[in-house]
């Protein structure tokens, strides 16, 4: 069989209803439309939301505060799950993703210092806390700022 010789299964695809051609069709003269007002004409319609003038949600529904575009978005690694790598490992965003221990990397990676740090490991990360440094200085490692 050859790609030229593939017809859908019986049944599988249907003809369009032949609109505004005579009564005979059961499609003929207002072509599904009914009879009068604003749906049977040309560009009839309301617009999206519209209620018929009755005030539409989108504008009864309260509005409150803004949205920052300028927001970081930063995603959070604690200390305590760097204890996965091996001593002497340099950690690194694409490290963290790989490992699965970061999901995605939108503006940075920071580093928090939930938990204990076995490992004596050098860490490069975007942003640290201050607890974070502290920790991963004591087990003999390394914080440095990408």
């Amino acid at each position: 069989m050859k790609i030229h010789e593939l017809r859908a299964p019986e049944g599988a695809t249907k003809n369009p209803k032949r609109k505004g051609r005579g009564t005979g069709s059961g499609q003929g003269k207002t072509a599904g439309r009914g009879m009068n007002g604003q749906n049977s004409r040309s560009g009839g319609g309301t617009r999206l939301g519209f209620e018929g003038g009755q005030m539409p949600l989108y504008r009864r529904i309260p509005k409150r505060g803004f949205t920052n575009i300028w927001k970081k978005e930063w995603e959070i690694v604690n200390v305590e799950a760097l204890n996965a790598f091996e001593d002497g490992t340099e950690v690194t965003p694409d490290l963290l993703l790989e490992a699965g221990i970061a999901k995605k990397v939108v503006d940075g990676i920071k580093i928090l210092g939930e938990g204990t740090l076995e490992k004596k490991i050098t860490v490069k990360a975007h942003k640290f806390s201050k607890s974070a440094i502290e920790k991963i200085e004591s087990a003999g490692g390394k914080a440095q700022v990408i």
